[in-house]
Order: structure tokens, then C-alpha cells, then sequence
């Protein structure tokens, strides 16, 4: 595992938030923005194209990336509108798409920036369990190794209470 260099002159400390069109994902924002104005630091929005079984045709696949890619865009402007409308104007943010499988993604791209500090997920309010990100990274066999600490936000919070939370 790199040593965080976050504090260090020229760095700046990094939430990573792993971007998908869950619910839940909207808290994790909400808490990375409200923890970033209260101290300091941008979040980092990552957005993982996961392969699917149909791939063995380039041109599938291709098509896949491409809309997968779009998507990708359209959260971040969703997103960023959202920080926006919700005060949280000054925070400053930066975009990812990666390829490959979701754990692993996150893992390289914690590896590969050594200014990322924190995780940051929202955790699903749905009777099946918290989600699968929260279930496989946070309390998972990796939770004991992870290379930073992963911060889980409740995903029924309002912006009030996370406010008042980070």
C-alpha cells in the first residue's frame, strides 16, 4: 500500500465517491461536500464500467463503452447540479471512468492516487442489505486491509442531517 500524501505540500486531500445511479449515492455526495467545506480537500467521482458477459464482440462492446460513457457524464452534470442547488458551490470536484470490475477499480484507483484519502458510500436502505460495495469493501474480507478508511453514510439522512453530521 502507498503512503498517503494528502498533507503534503502540492496535494490535497481526495474524497473518492464511486458514482452510480443508486439512491444512495446522493448522501455519500452530500456528506464528501459537507466534510470538504468544513476542512479541506475535492471530491473525486469515480464511475466504473463493469464488463458484462455479451463483451466477445468488439463491437458490442465498443457500444457498450460508448453508452456507459455517456452516462458517466450525465451523473457527474447531475451531480455537480446537485452541490450546486444544495449550497455547496465552492467545492471543487474531478471525474473518473475506469473499466473492470468495481472493487477492484476502486482499490487501483486508491493505489494510483496517493492523495486519495477517504472513502465515501451510501448505504442502501433496502431490506436486502446495505448494498453491494458497503457489503464487499467495508465489511467484506478486504474491510482489515483496505488501504484507507471508508466513511458509510446512511442512505435515509437528509442534507439537514448531514450537514449537521460532517
Amino acid at each position: 500500500m502507498k503512503r498517503r500524501r494528502s498533507f503534503e505540500a502540492g496535494h490535497v486531500r481526495k474524497y473518492l465517491l464511486v458514482v452510480d445511479d443508486s439512491v444512495e449515492v446522493e448522501s455519500a455526495l452530500y456528506y464528501a461536500a459537507s466534510r470538504v467545506q468544513r476542512s479541506t480537500g475535492i471530491i473525486s467521482m469515480l464511475y466504473v464500467i463493469e464488463p458484462q458477459d455479451y463483451m466477445h464482440w468488439v463491437g458490442v462492446r465498443e457500444r457498450h463503452i460508448e453508452e456507459e460513457t455517456t452516462t458517466a457524464k450525465a451523473l457527474f452534470r447531475l451531480f455537480r447540479r446537485k452541490l450546486n442547488q444544495a449550497g455547496f458551490e465552492d467545492v471543487v470536484t474531478e471525474e473518473a471512468i475506469r473499466e473492470g470490475a468495481k472493487a477492484e477499480q476502486i482499490v487501483q484507483a486508491i493505489d494510483t492516487d496517493e492523495d486519495i484519502a477517504i472513502l465515501v458510500l451510501g448505504a442502501s436502505t433496502d431490506a436486502k442489505g446495505p448494498g453491494p460495495l458497503v457489503a464487499s469493501l467495508a465489511a467484506g474480507k478486504q474491510a482489515g486491509s483496505f488501504p484507507v478508511p471508508i466513511t458509510i453514510v446512511p442512505g435515509y439522512l437528509a442534507l439537514e442531517d448531514i450537514k449537521s453530521l460532517a
